[in-house]
């Protein structure tokens, strides 16, 4: 099935293409209006160079006029090799289409509400006949079985014409053109979009982001530029402003080699005064006795890191190189890069 974005709006067009597959581009007066531009035919040409191929509007009220203006976009300077000239069904309208096959001109009849209707563009050799499901949809009608219908004529009778699925309005349109079997769907960017989407799929994505992390990634490389350090010679209030200016619930404290001795948490805080009353803020770091603190090296892994948090149920450990504090790794920095349950 041919993919075709239907859009003017150069941004769109630009970021579609990208993908490098797209057949093409559709447009229509409509979005012209829309996007206020003013300058038709220098859009339909600038368009003309950004993409594989474009269908635009040859409009006019008898077959000879409708005949006319494909002829004077051609001399403009499309080319009707990568051009397909868009022309609503009437008896002006497939007779102009006739006109211009006969000239090895590409046709889209569009504009399709009926079978009837379609088999007259099939009969003319349109190279498309576009159905527009959304509006009908809009309408009351079975636009689906339209368009089952036309797909069937086509295979059926052999008609040398391809069924383009247009007026799409949202994913469930591009599954159902794709059941059908349509031979070109043109999709409005907001739409295409949406088609690689799915929630099972975003959270398969994230969980291998987080495991790839986890092996990859160095505890250095993630630690923060924060170093909250207290010596023993330190008050308890030192540690507080310590903690505070870092954003970290602890202090690695040092000897007077700045090797690391022991850690100073807010849960030690909350403990001693407690027991001593705000008096303890008063108190140096040395009057206290520390637990061994959880350490890891900055060469380490995110997941040495994760295994540490998870075991010893702790929220900080320290990053030593040579025995010397570094940095300090919080648990809410694993939970940040979605690298820890």
């Amino acid at each position: 099935m041919e993919l075709y974005l239907d859009s003017v709006d150069i941004r769109e067009i630009e970021e579609a293409f990208k993908l490098g597959f797209l057949a093409g581009l559709t447009t229509t007066p409509t979005f012209m209006h829309r996007e206020g531009i003013t300058d038709i035919d220098g859009m339909i040409l600038k368009l003309s160079k950004m993409v594989p191929v474009l269908q635009v509007e040859a409009l006019g009220e008898t077959a000879e006029k409708i005949y006319e203006e494909a002829h004077r976009l051609v001399k403009l300077g499309l080319s009707k090799k990568t051009t397909v000239f868009k022309i609503p069904v009437s008896l002006e309208g497939v007779r102009a289409c006739k006109m211009l096959i006969n000239e090895d001109f590409k046709v889209n009849v569009h504009l399709i509400y009926t079978l009837q209707q379609a088999y007259m563009a099939m009969a003319a050799g349109a190279t498309y006949v576009c159905p527009l499901v959304g509006r009908l949809q809009d309408q009351g009608h079975d636009a689906l079985a339209l368009v089952e219908q036309c797909v069937e004529a086509v295979n059926y009778y052999g008609y040398n014409t391809k069924i383009m699925f247009s007026s799409v309005r949202h994913a469930e349109h591009v599954r159902n053109a794709i059941n059908i079997g349509v031979h070109t769907c043109t999709i409005p960017w907001k739409v295409m979009k949406q088609l690689t989407e799915n929630n099972f799929t975003t959270l398969g994505t994230q969980q291998f982001f987080e495991h790839t992390r986890l092996m990859t990634v160095n505890v250095k490389d993630v630690i923060s530029k924060s170093n909250p350090i207290v010596t023993r010679n330190d008050t308890v209030l030192d540690a507080i402003v310590q903690m505070t200016e870092s954003g970290f619930g602890a202090v690695s404290v040092v000897d007077d080699h700045k090797n690391l001795i022991g850690v100073f948490t807010d849960g030690d805080l909350r403990r001693h005064l407690k027991t001593d009353g705000k008096e303890m803020l008063s108190k140096k770091i040395s009057e206290f006795s520390f637990n061994e603190p959880a350490t890891i090296s900055g060469e380490a892994l995110l997941i040495d890191a994760s295994e540490i948090f998870k075991k010893r149920k702790i929220d900080n450990i320290v990053v030593v190189e040579n025995q010397k504090p570094i940095g300090m790794l919080d648990v809410q920095d694993l939970v940040k890069l979605n690298a820890i349950n």
